[in-house]
């Protein structure tokens, strides 16, 4: 709370809210949607397709996404976006299914060129040891606007036209847009070098980066495995029908156990001192989320089922926190870079998991759970180790510039 009395990160705030819930507004509207006019198999092609963009900048697309890095260029990017959504039904209408996936891959390249760069940014809109608390408080906003804005689009719905709700959707953009034009008319931030700010000669390129911080490259990877695993949560209302005897009643309260749980650990999370060896804790709290993924297997009754459920988000916060504080630490060209590996490789394992788990766990949907909990604990046990090793590999005093430097 401390941190909303600066108008920078009021501003910052408003600007990260806002996006975020456009975003979630969209992804519910349009799910419903596509839903009602071409079926489930149309749901995952704009799953896929909102994904791809991700996937594909992150990997050859540095030298664009870096192009993006300054206040008021991603404020013409949610100007973009506004308008994308709000010409979305027009192009249902003219063009369906695939005019609405060609929006939808636009959306992706808008959000691909969005996230990176504002996530960079607000390191530098703090003093150093406000990072952190920063990091939480973005995540905390993040969260919320993640369950405002699916239980508004779907109220949004029930009364107004479908044509309007997407409307409303492209103003929570342009509001975005304003806040982030705003902030850059009192934020004086320098222009993003690519050489200089890396600490390195020539521009930083992923593979440099990751091979110079091995620790950060085993965090990066883990949280792939994370999202990947996680997804075994799609089978949740599978296994409420097999396990409890349970319906949508019991799914929805998991649901909001899981949300309110990752609301009420934020605070800590945002505060709580990191260790030295962060991406060790990172990967450290992974294995824990595992172990709690995997015990909802062991769950005989809906209140045990909730209080997993509700440790399950509890741990949520920590993982981000800790991640993106992490590589706030990095020089600012580095911190792009890094960030938008990792959304590239969370994208990736996202994508990837949708295709595979749902059609393993409907087998068994018990089952799912303490294979993909305990393959995750696996994973970030031996990630922990790795980064571990990864982190002694560096001196002490030596911080993400000296080391990429020596790299």
């Amino acid at each position: 709370m401390r941190l909303l009395r600066q108008r920078r990160v009021v501003l910052l705030w408003g600007a990260q809210s806002l996006s975020v819930f456009g975003d979630r507004l969209y992804a519910m509207a349009i799910m419903w949607i596509v839903w009602q006019e071409s079926g489930a198999a149309a749901m995952g092609l704009v799953a896929i397709a909102e994904s791809v963009p991700y996937i594909v900048l992150g990997t050859v697309g540095r030298r664009i996404v870096a192009r993006f890095a300054s206040l008021r260029r991603l404020a013409t990017v949610d100007i973009g976006r506004a308008a994308l959504v709000a010409v979305l039904p027009l192009a249902w209408q003219a063009f369906g299914t695939p005019g609405m996936l060609a929006c939808a891959v636009l959306l992706g390249v808008t959000g691909a060129l969005f996230d990176p760069n504002l996530g960079a940014l607000v390191p530098e809109l703090v003093d150093e040891r406000d990072v952190q608390a920063v990091v939480g408080l973005m995540d905390l906003t993040g969260r919320i606007a993640r369950i405002a804005g699916p239980g508004a689009a779907g109220l949004l719905l029930a009364v107004v036209p479908q044509h309007s709700l997407f409307w409303f959707d492209g103003l929570t953009f342009v509001a975005s847009a304003v806040a982030l034009l705003l902030l850059a008319s009192r934020a004086v931030l320098p222009a993003l070098d690519l050489e200089r700010s890396a600490g390195v000669k020539g521009r930083p390129r992923a593979r440099g980066l990751l091979k110079a911080r091995p620790d950060t490259a085993v965090a990066i990877g883990v949280h792939g495995a994370g999202i990947f695993a996680h997804a075994v949560a799609l089978a949740l209302p599978a296994f409420l029908t097999v396990r409890l005897d349970a319906g949508a009643a019991v799914y929805g309260a998991a649901l909001a156990a899981t949300g309110a749980g990752a609301l009420l650990a934020n605070g800590f999370a945002g505060n709580l001192r990191l260790p030295v060896n962060s991406t060790v804790f990172y990967c450290g709290t992974w294995a824990v989320s595992g172990v709690v993924l995997a015990s909802v297997a062991l769950a005989d009754s809906v209140t045990v089922l909730l209080a997993l459920s509700a440790l399950l988000g509890a741990v949520n916060p920590f993982l981000q926190v800790t991640l993106n504080t992490h590589l706030s630490s990095f020089p600012r060209a580095a911190r792009l870079r890094l960030m938008s590996v990792d959304l590239t490789v969370i994208r990736t394992a996202g994508t990837a998991s949708m295709l595979v788990l749902p059609g393993l766990a409907a087998k068994d949907p018990v089952a799912a759970f303490p294979v993909s909990g305990l393959a995750l604990a696996l994973v970030a046990g031996a990630g922990a180790v790795l980064a571990l090793r990864g982190t002694k590999a560096s001196t002490p005093d030596e911080g993400p510039v000296k080391v990429l430097a020596k790299g």
